[in-house]
């Protein structure tokens, strides 16, 4: 980046760091934290989607998506979220193959089974072998947006399902006396109310979603904890133009002051719109 970076071997002290803090590896490590912010941007309204969805039909009055929405809750809480992860992106990849497969090769003889093999024709593949580099890229983020989106969505939907039941039946009672409709009792009353109760379970479930952050890594995302333990791993000249020692501590480090300092920013947003969204409720939220 520097023009005195041109040769690395006349370079010491703070100018050697300079230039082996701007190399093309760091600017991908630089990069990668804007791929979780990214992914925390789009999995937290998805996973609530999820949630919400999840919610409604345990509650529902109809026995069938009742009882779906309560074994969606029950499956995914009850599975470690690294088995989980590890399985779901591969038969989610699998099923969106299986059906390009029958729409774009019926005339296909061969078994997709082959033993531990699942083979589907060329036109099937996702992505394509011939597609850029980016097009990989995109598709593996969004097989791990999608995963984490459903994993914490269970999670999210016992959170609401409890904070829909916190409701007080008094208040349900009596939109109902005044006329109203079972689908406007539901979103007059109860949703706009529940949140309050939803709210602290839900802060938990932020704070643990960041946590996951770095199963990324495991779903084959070039993660912040992937370019911490490449960058920071013994390099020796032969291999690269800054040999340096072990340093994974001090990119660890690194890692551990960018989550603390992050997890201690939403905390405080959090607590801040707990605030305002329990002000003037009999609840505990409401403080004295």
């Amino acid at each position: 980046m520097f023009s005195y970076c041109a040769d690395p071997s006349t370079l010491e002290g703070l100018k050697w760091m300079s230039c082996y803090l701007t190399t093309a590896k760091h600017m991908s490590l630089y990069w990668s934290f804007l791929t979780v912010l990214t992914l925390l941007a789009i999995t937290a309204p998805a996973a609530l989607l999820f949630g919400f969805g999840g919610a409604s039909a345990a509650r529902s009055r109809i026995a069938p998506l009742r009882w779906f929405g309560k074994a969606y809750i029950a499956i995914v809480r009850g599975v470690p979220d690294i088995a989980f992860f590890l399985f779901f992106v591969i038969a989610l990849d699998q099923a969106f193959e299986w059906v390009r497969h029958q729409v774009k090769c019926p005339d296909w003889d061969e078994p997709i089974r082959q033993g531990n093999d699942f083979i589907v024709c060329q036109a099937a593949k996702l992505p394509l072998g011939n597609a850029p580099q980016w097009i990989h890229e995109v598709y593996g983020f969004s097989l791990a947006v999608l995963t984490f989106a459903i994993v914490f969505g269970a999670f999210a939907a016992n959170v609401l399902y409890g904070a829909m039941r916190a409701v007080p039946r008094g208040q349900i009672e009596t939109a109902e006396a005044y006329g109203m409709t079972s689908r406007q009792t539901f979103w007059r009353i109860l949703v706009p109310q529940m949140w309050v109760y939803a709210l602290p379970g839900l802060s938990n479930l932020w704070m643990v979603l960041i946590k996951a952050t770095p199963l990324l890594f495991l779903l084959g995302v070039e993660d912040i904890v992937y370019w911490a333990r490449e960058l920071g791993g013994t390099k020796t000249a032969r291999f690269t133009d800054y040999p340096h020692g072990d340093w994974r501590l001090w990119y660890f480090l690194a890692l551990l002051v960018f989550y603390l300092a992050f997890t201690k920013v939403s905390e405080v947003f959090l607590d801040r719109l707990m605030r305002r969204l329990s002000h003037g409720q009999a609840t505990m939220g409401a403080g004295s």
